[in-house]
């Protein structure tokens, strides 16, 4: 399944809303100028298992490349995700 993320840079996340006015997300800081520290992620029980959390974690990822950002991965969701697909290697910090 597809979901629409969203960006909400005011708040630092990437938000995927689900139904019930639920949501998911991706929150992250800016610890440094030309630095995104992904630093949690979140996916409500129900939606668990469905390849949202990696969906989330690609957004970010291809933000980050479109804007020429380096990654640090403080989640561990995001972490695992980045040693399971090595061509995101080179967006670490």
């Amino acid at each position: 399944m597809t979901y629409e993320i969203i960006h909400e840079e005011k708040y630092q996340q990437f938000t995927a809303r689900l139904e019930q006015d639920e949501e998911a997300e991706l929150a992250y800081a800016k610890p440094e100028d030309g630095v995104l520290d992904l630093t949690h992620t979140f996916v409500p029980e129900d939606y668990r298992g469905t390849g949202l959390a990696q969906e989330l974690i690609n957004t970010a990822l291809a933000y980050a490349r479109r804007h020429n950002l380096k990654i640090i991965a403080t989640c561990v969701a995001v972490k695992k995700h980045i040693a399971q697909h090595p061509e995101h290697q080179d967006l670490l910090h």
